[in-house]
């Protein structure tokens, strides 16, 4: 009679116990709307051995049948890249840069053209100071591609969202153009 008044017992506290973790549960409720939408672009030049005075990205690892001043076969994979390319409001190369895209990307895929994202817009204008930073896979071939802003300094501390990407122009494997649509939803400025 005892064991039985005490696995009654046993579960009656379990009960109780479950249904007052679940009703003081946090719930998380995410914003719908952005808190702040950007649109920037950025412009990749790649070093192929007779550019350097124009050139703002580099492979600096490569496969053992690769080299470092032209892109693997197939897809560019096992190479991998450090870029410092000028960040513009529109397509134009030549406009007046508003900060630095720097950071890493790695051709990660043996059958198709892909990449993973590593990388900080590092802002020098007068409207916005600090740093937002991104990481993610970027599968080359779709028209857009999502990776996630995951922190940010200054004018963008904390910061997090995501930013769409489009291939917006390039030429060959030298030089490609990228619209990024960033929005965060979580602002602490």
């Amino acid at each position: 009679m005892a064991a039985k008044t005490f696995i009654s017992a046993f579960f009656l506290c379990l009960i109780l116990s479950s249904t007052s973790i679940l009703s003081h549960s946090y719930k998380y409720y995410p914003q719908i709307k952005p808190c702040k939408q950007l649109v920037f672009y950025f412009h990749d030049i790649l070093y192929k051995g007779n550019n350097r005075n124009n050139a703002t990205a580099v492979i600096v690892g490569a496969p053992e049948w690769g080299n470092k001043t032209a892109v693997a076969e197939p897809f560019n994979f096992g190479d991998l890249v450090v870029f410092d390319d000028p960040i513009t409001l529109d397509n134009n190369l030549h406009s007046p840069p508003v900060g630095r895209a720097q950071g890493i990307y790695v051709y990660d895929q043996q059958n198709t053209y892909s990449a993973w994202l590593s990388f900080s817009f590092v802002f020098n204008s007068t409207e916005h100071k600090g740093s937002l930073n991104f990481a993610g896979a970027d599968p080359l071939l779709n028209k857009t591609r999502d990776i996630s802003v995951i922190g940010g300094t200054g004018d963008f501390f904390m910061a997090r969202g995501i930013a769409t990407l489009m291939t917006d122009a390039y030429e060959g494997d030298v030089y490609f153009r990228l619209r990024v649509d960033i929005k965060l939803y979580e602002c602490w400025k």
